[in-house]
C-alpha cells in the first residue's frame, strides 16, 4: 500500500512528516521536515487549499503542494 500524501488526509487528522522532495524547498523552509507532526485544521470548500499546522506552524498549502509530501497517519489515542 503506497504512503497517503498530507493532500489526502481529512480534516481533523494528525500525521508524521515521512518525505519532501529536496527540490520542494519552500515547503522545507516553512517547517515541513521529515519527522514534523501535522495536523490538517480546514479544507476549502473546492479541496483548495489546505490550513495545515506543522509544529507551531501554521500555512495554507495548495493540494498540488500537499501530495507531493509522504505522511504516516497517527492513530488517535
Amino acid at each position: 500500500m503506497p504512503m497517503p500524501s498530507l493532500a489526502h488526509l481529512p480534516p481533523g487528522a494528525r500525521a508524521r512528516v515521512l518525505r519532501v522532495p529536496p527540490e520542494r524547498r519552500r515547503l522545507l523552509a516553512l517547517g515541513l521536515r521529515p519527522g514534523v507532526l501535522v495536523e490538517v485544521l480546514l479544507q476549502a470548500p473546492l479541496g483548495d487549499p489546505l490550513e495545515v499546522r506543522a509544529g507551531d506552524t501554521f500555512l495554507l498549502l495548495r493540494r498540488s503542494e500537499a501530495s507531493q509530501v509522504l505522511v504516516e497517519a497517527l492513530e488517535e489515542a
